[in-house]
Parts: C-alpha cells; sequence; structure tokens
C-alpha cells in the first residue's frame, strides 16, 4: 500500500493548505493519507473533508514533540480521536513554550546583526502559537542571509549555534499516553535523525514500548535504504509495526514528496493494519 503517514501543513510548518496536501497525496497516487501537524490538530477536520471529498482514505494524525535524554525526539500518533479533551489539553501545554522560545531565538540572531527575525519569522507562521525554527530558516532565507533552509539550520538554528534554544517538550510518557487513551497508535517517527548511542537508543524503544507506544517510521524521506533497513532490524528486535511517511513540508524543501517512498520491507506488519477499523473513507 502507498501509504504516507506524515506531513505537515501550514496549521504547523508546512508550506500547504490541508486541502493541498489531499489534493497532491491524491494525485501522487497515495492510497492512505494522514496529517501529522506538530503539536496540533487544527487542521484535522480540513484535511479529513478534503481527504473524503477526493475520495482518499484518512487516517487522523498529530506529531508531538518530546524531550528524551535532552534530546528531542518525535512521536507521531495515528488513528486517534481528534477532540479527545486530554490530548488537546496535553498538545496546548506543549505548545506553551514556543513564543518565549522564538523571542529568545530572536535575540540570538539580533546579536549577529541579524534585526526583526521574530517578527519576520511571524509571517510564514499560520499559527503563531507553533512558530517554530522552521519559520526563522525561512525568512532568513527571503533577506538573503542563505541560500536554503538547509544552511540557516546548520548556520544559524542547530545546538551550538547563535539561533538555537532549547525547549523542554512532553515527556516520552505523556505524548504515547495522550494518543494511546484518545484511541490511536504512537510512533517513533524518523529515528535515525536523533544521533542516538546504541545504548540511548535502546532505552529510547524500551521505554517507549513500555509505555504503550505500537510502531516506528522505517520508510521515511530523512531515512537512507541502509537506515530503513536498520529500523526494520529494530521493529523486529521489539515488536513493532512499521510506518511509512516522507514527512512532507513543501515542495520547494522537502527530501521526498507525498507518495514518493519506497515500499516497506516485505517482512513487517503496517501500522495501518493494527489501524483498520479507524480509517476512513468516502461512502
Amino acid at each position: 500500500m502507498n501509504a504516507d503517514l506524515h506531513c505537515h501543513s501550514f496549521v504547523s510548518d508546512g508550506t500547504l493548505s490541508p486541502e493541498a496536501l489531499a489534493a497532491r497525496a491524491k494525485a501522487n497516487g497515495v492510497d492512505l493519507w494522514a496529517l501529522t501537524d506538530h503539536d496540533e490538530v487544527g487542521g484535522q477536520q480540513r484535511a479529513r473533508d478534503a481527504a473524503l471529498a477526493a475520495g482518499l482514505p484518512w487516517l487522523s494524525g498529530v506529531e508531538i514533540s518530546v524531550t528524551f535524554l535532552d534530546v528531542t525526539v518525535h512521536i507521531v500518533g495515528l488513528g486517534f480521536d481528534p477532540e479527545d479533551a486530554a490530548l488537546h489539553a496535553g498538545l496546548v501545554a506543549t505548545r506553551g513554550g514556543r513564543t518565549q522560545r522564538a523571542q529568545d531565538m530572536a535575540a540570538g540572531l539580533e546579536k549577529l546583526g541579524i534585526k526583526g527575525s521574530y517578527e519576520g519569522a511571524l509571517q510564514f507562521a499560520g499559527n503563531p502559537e507553533l512558530i517554530s525554527r522552521t519559520h526563522f530558516a525561512r525568512y532568513l532565507v527571503e533577506i538573503g542571509a542563505c541560500r536554503d533552509t538547509q544552511s540557516v539550520f546548520r548556520k544559524y538554528l542547530v545546538e551550538g549555534k547563535p539561533g538555537y534554544v532549547p525547549h523542554r517538550w512532553a515527556s516520552l510518557q505523556d505524548a504515547v499516553t495522550w494518543i494511546t487513551q484518545a484511541g490511536g497508535a504512537a510512533v517513533v517517527a524518523h529515528p535515525a535523525r536523533y544521533r542516538f548511542s546504541a545504548n540511548e537508543e535502546y532505552a529510547l524503544f524500551t521505554e517507549f514500548k513500555k509505555h504503550g507506544g505500537l510502531g516506528v517510521e522505517v520508510v521515511t524521506g530523512s531515512h537512507s535504504s541502509a537506515e530503513a533497513a536498520r529500523y526494520a532490524e529494530i521493529a523486529v528486535e521489539f515488536g513493532l509495526l512499521a510506518s511509512r511517511g516522507s514527512d512532507f513540508h513543501s515542495p520547494e524543501e522537502s527530501h521526498a514528496d507525498l507518495g514518493t517512498l519506497p515500499p516497506l520491507p516485505g517482512h513487517l506488519k503496517p501500522v495501518w493494519e493494527a489501524l483498520a477499523d479507524r480509517v476512513l473513507q468516502a461512502a
């Protein structure tokens, strides 16, 4: 199945609307789609309506920011009730520190002579509560500080650089609990990106599984084929379901377009099989 269960709209840090993403997924041959905005489910109704209108099977989705061993880790939730009160409350709390963090980032950049970056980043943030490094990166490209957003991150916005400000997100246990108690499946997103040591990674997956986590992204836009093979092994080792998603944000910025990833390895059990009763499709 050409499932794409990880992408972002302008409700968080993507550049397209939920409707445009649904249309793009359909045009690219996606068979099952989820919108997974960061720490926000405000685009879910629009995504659902657009997907069903296009005849595109749909799952609810979100990507929750977690702090684990002082590293930001992302947990994707799939197939949950988007109206769940505890999940909403948890996401509000998780979003709460973004404004102060963004202002601190702007202060760091101002010391380098880059003025007005907070206001500039806000122009790219469809939801001011979800202002992020990506919005700063787009602004710095616009003013010519760097040629592309990847260069901005490397020069200004990663740990040790002047625009980087750490943030304490949700705990791993909280994020997994919010998702599972809302009836969904929790999935570790793009695990190769965290660059944990072997022991740290073992601790991540052990704790994730202990709290009720069900899956891991094996095939994703930022994974090489070797990394996909590595996390296929992790899925088997920890008894996790496998997920697949492009992590698409923008036609100009993303490594992979919606629906263009290689298939999951055939020996793995896809997470969507466990969520078959949560998939919505047009009658």
